[in-house]
């Protein structure tokens, strides 16, 4: 569960590139809300990601997302994720 997670995480990032003109820009995972895992995932299985923006607000982005297998969903949350400048 915890790497479908991550996938998501990482998929919902995608869509905020070349949103922030910020460069050498992090992007920090903030928070996971609603997580649910509906059913198993097993090896050989063919994972689709889906993301979608819910809002961006005071810095935050706030994404709707879910996982499906042969069109059935298996995983799904809204995660968030803030971008900042790389320290020095």
């Amino acid at each position: 569960g915890v790497l479908i997670l991550e996938a998501l995480a990482q998929t919902a990032a995608l869509l905020t590139f070349g949103q922030d003109a910020i460069d050498d820009s992090v992007y920090f995972f903030v928070g996971i809300d609603n997580a649910r895992f509906k059913k198993p995932v097993t090896p050989g299985d063919q994972l689709i990601l889906n993301a979608s923006v819910e809002r961006f607000k005071g810095g935050i982005w706030k994404f709707k997302t879910f996982a499906t297998v042969n069109d059935v969903v298996v995983t799904e949350a809204d995660l968030m994720c803030t971008i900042r400048k790389k320290e020095a």
